[in-house]
């Protein structure tokens, strides 16, 4: 992956960027969230050169709108679908009711063009969260449709910004407009869609102007289909403070970079220690081979006070249900197939089928040795509401994997062999290749729901289970 010039933007600072200090407690729910989203064709400026690129955006713009709730607002939102071809919305990290999840046929009737649905739900939990489609989403996600969603938190860490930066990644061709090589084999058998362009918050940037002795919260969001982002803030020390939502104990990342995988949420604190006129890089080193700098952090001439305030406390721990592990029922999950994965057949529509005849119908990856052909396939795990479960997840593929479990949390009890020593929730769990990670979780969401790779192009191509929970 090349980039033939620096690719972040800071865009829509009236939407992304909402202070919140020191708010209190409220003591009834606000009124619901009302919105019509509005799916359709349009025009933006990606690369901020006054050249249009046509896209599917959400009213208009991408992102689309930011959601910004408080916990147990209600949202009320109608989507008018204005494309050529069906569509759902999947919000993603929320802990909806099944009907309202936005996987086609499986949990709603897909969206056909010119009809509508209404989605209601409340926001159960504090965080960072996010929607986009789920049906076509190798096509429909790449082209530009996804938004923010940011729940608040009752007792928010006091900073002088609060930001969202939603990394997306594009395949533009030399006149800036997308190349529609969708479902390509190559792309859907190995790593998937990777792009020749990053925006951030729909734009490429140069710049991010910081004040000293400034606080900052980031809301990092990967919206790209199969980019793996690693951050590294040069002359800085960023805080991770929660994950997919979740809040952790603050903590500087592993290796110095923020790891941010297809699909997840990282919120770190970025403290201002940088001198008036200094200028720092911000550096993308998750693959050694491709690193690149994405902006400059660049202090104003203003500071805002002489030294960083004093470290943060956590953020309250997050409201799930914990695990019994000690009368939890265990199952295994393994991922399989695609380039270099040694899967000679498996079962397709009932059937055990080869490799060459699963290639030709553009599925070549598995799970506990199924390749899904549709969104509704019986479930692989049944699961007992309330009921406490273990899982090993494997990854026996060449590839990484962010691996998305539908309406719960999963909490992480081990990578390979390491047990954590901290607590980790996620919703959105990204494997190494050739790697194990064990999960806890509680069945605590009743309905039938979707586990998957949201690589799209791996999902597409048969990535996909359905777990039970009755």
């Amino acid at each position: 992956m090349t980039f033939s010039r620096r690719q972040f933007l800071i865009a829509g600072a009236a939407a992304a960027t909402c202070p919140r200090i020191g708010f209190s407690r409220y003591e009834t729910p606000p009124g619901p969230w009302l919105q019509r989203l509005t799916p359709a064709p349009a025009e933006v400026d990606l690369l901020g050169a006054g050249k249009a690129t046509p896209v599917w955006a959400y009213n208009g713009s991408v992102p689309g709108p930011v959601y910004r709730l408080k916990l147990g607002q209600r949202v009320d939102t109608v989507l008018e679908n204005r494309l050529n071809q069906p569509t759902t919305v999947h919000w993603h990290g929320m802990r909806v009711p099944n009907g309202m999840d936005g996987v086609p046929v499986l949990t709603q009737p897909p969206i056909n063009p010119g009809g509508t649905f209404r989605y209601a739900f409340e926001a159960r939990n504090p965080g960072t969260f996010w929607y986009h489609p789920h049906f076509q989403s190798a096509e429909q996600l790449d082209r530009g449709l996804h938004g923010v969603i940011v729940v608040e938190d009752e007792h928010p860490p006091q900073v002088d910004r609060d930001l969202v930066w939603l990394l997306d990644d594009w395949r533009l061709d030399p006149r800036g407009q997308i190349v529609e090589d969708f479902g390509d084999l190559h792309d859907v058998s190995h790593q998937g869609r990777i792009g020749n362009t990053a925006t951030l918050n729909g734009r490429v940037p140069d710049t991010f102007e910081l004040k000293k002795g400034e606080r900052v919260r980031l809301r990092l969001l990967n919206a790209a289909n199969a980019w793996i982002f690693g951050l590294e803030f040069k002359g800085h020390t960023p805080r991770v403070i929660s994950l997919d939502g979740h809040a952790v104990a603050p903590t500087a990342p592993e290796d110095g970079r923020v790891v941010v995988g297809p699909a997840q949420r990282v919120d770190i604190i970025l403290d201002g220690s940088g001198n008036p006129g200094d200028r720092f890089e911000v550096v993308d080193r998750y693959y050694p081979n491709r690193a690149f700098k994405l902006l400059d952090l660049v202090y104003s001439d203003t500071p805002l006070r002489s030294n960083v305030p004093p470290p943060l406390a956590a953020l309250p721990a997050p409201r799930l249900s914990e695990p019994d592990l000690s009368n939890a029922t265990r199952h295994e999950i393994t991922f399989s197939g695609g380039a270099m994965g040694g899967m000679g057949s498996a079962r397709f529509r009932g059937e055990e089928t080869g490799i060459r005849q699963l290639a030709r119908q553009g599925k070549v990856w598995a799970i506990n040795g199924v390749v899904a052909s549709r969104h509704d396939e019986p479930p692989i795990i049944q699961m007992r509401l309330g009921h406490s479960y273990i899982i090993d997840f494997i990854n026996d593929t060449a590839f990484p994997h962010p691996v998305h479990l539908h309406g719960h949390a999963m909490k992480l009890l081990k990578t390979g062999d390491k047990e954590l020593n901290r607590t980790v929730w996620r919703d959105t769990l990204l494997m190494a290749p050739r790697t194990r990670s064990t999960v806890a979780m509680v069945a605590d969401n009743p309905g039938k729901w979707m586990l998957h790779c949201h690589i799209p192009e791996h999902q597409e191509a048969g990535m996909m289970a359905v777990v039970s929970v009755t």
